[in-house]
């Protein structure tokens, strides 16, 4: 194992998974880079997976869990005690924190595999803890905040029992327990509330909903995503197309997007991968949408495929945070066409850097598409640019640079 050097301060960065697996997992790794290029000694705490990157930290990492796969009784056991409340992980980062003395932890997503008792530990060691929130978990058991497609608030007023009532977690009974227990045990020990110094939210929405659902604003800091523009292109040739690029879940919003196509008669490509693609790809064929399924891409491929197409489309039915594809998108020099839900509204600007349209809605997303194809393709330049131009100032590397270091500094992080 390699050596820890002495010298300067040391963050501890936490998620559950130590690979790009999601928009989440993005933030982590860009944060550890971001921290580790000026000069902090970063530490990794993670799962054990077979997709993880390498990493010299790697034996303190806690046992996998792939929560909903099977597996027997005494393992589904075993598993619903780890993703309540995890020991182990208590045990492993007790370790790690006598080896390295973190000055601050940041974590990102624990819960479900490395659990929140981490924070209990950190806690008692005096270190400070920051958590970003990258969903909405601390208010919804089930963490979307949407039920049977459509956003749901039941949970609100601690009325947390919904979960189980309504079957929330994969419409299945025992996870569903599961998660209602988990819950009622962390609010109980106020592993978040008590024992995280400070949320990091990402978006004004999720901040002011939190707040909604009493989250003290005291603990609170908006910090918006980040990416480099100088890391992009923007110098495309346009082509005739619009673009979905991520999962294919049912939150996104995807089957309102192609009947939106198939009634404006324009045409979309849909890079990804999920569990509706074969039912999506069903509905595109029923309805003769000239929609096309890439696959999964990312890097170069990714960035062609967005660099030339009219806009990349986020038709969300589910309170998005802040989606670090649409910083990526302008700083591609393309411009958007998002849903009014969640924080979506605060990170275009109507006209400028693209267009909304109201969420679910199928003939006011048509109305927007064709809107922004009817453009001269000198004005969806501009658009690009315009937010190309925004992201380098209010999204950039360096100003979430300030914005964290500010905040470490304010829980004593000299």
């Amino acid at each position: 194992m390699a050596s820890f050097g002495n010298a300067g301060k040391k963050l501890l960065a936490i998620n559950n998974y130590f690979y790009r697996r999601g928009g989440a997992e993005t933030v982590f790794f860009d944060h550890m880079s971001m921290f580790g290029e000026i000069g902090w000694d970063v530490v990794p705490f993670a799962m054990q997976h077979d997709r993880n990157e390498v990493s010299p930290w790697s034996d303190y990492f806690v046992s996998e869990i792939e929560y909903g796969r099977q597996a027997g009784l005494l393992r589904k056991v075993s598993q619903a005690a780890s993703v309540i409340y995890s020991l182990e992980a208590q045990r492993n980062i007790s370790r790690l924190i006598e080896r390295v003395r973190p000055s601050v932890a940041h974590a990102h997503n624990v819960y479900h595999h490395l659990s929140p008792a981490i924070f209990s530990t950190l806690k008692s060691a005096g270190i400070p803890v920051v958590m970003t929130v990258h969903d909405l978990k601390l208010a919804c058991p089930s963490y979307k905040m949407l039920r049977d497609g459509r956003v749901c608030e039941d949970c609100s007023g601690g009325r947390i029992y919904n979960v189980l009532r309504h079957r929330c977690v994969k419409d299945s009974v025992s996870l569903s327990a599961v998660v209602l227990a988990e819950t009622m045990l962390h609010r109980l020990l106020g592993l978040y509330r008590k024992k995280v110094d400070r949320l990091v939210v990402p978006s004004r929405f999720y901040l002011e909903k939190l707040a909604e659902w009493n989250w003290p604003r005291e603990k609170m800091v908006h910090i918006p995503n980040f990416v480099d523009v100088e890391e992009y292109r923007d110098d495309w040739q346009e082509g005739d197309y619009f673009v979905f690029a991520g999962r294919l879940a049912p939150e996104k919003g995807l089957a309102t997007l192609i009947r939106a196509v198939a009634l404006s008669k324009q045409r979309l490509i849909i890079a990804g991968t999920g569990p509706e693609e074969a039912a999506l790809r069903k509905l595109a064929a029923e309805l003769g949408a000239d929609v096309s399924f890439a696959g999964y891409l990312s890097g170069q491929d990714l960035h062609r495929l967005i660099g030339e197409s009219l806009a990349l489309v986020l038709p969300s039915e589910w309170y998005e945070n802040a989606p670090v594809s649409i910083l990526e998108t302008y700083a591609l020099g393309r411009p958007v066409i998002g849903a009014a839900i969640g924080g979506i509204p605060e990170m275009v600007k109507e006209g400028e850097t693209g267009l909304l349209a109201a969420s679910g809605d199928v003939e006011d997303l048509a109305r927007a598409l064709n809107a922004m194809a009817a453009l001269a393709p000198a004005v969806r330049l501009q658009m690009g640019a315009t937010g190309r131009h925004w992201v380098a100032s209010e999204f950039s590397a360096a100003a979430y640079r300030v914005r964290t270091l500010e905040l470490y500094a304010s829980l004593g992080v000299a």
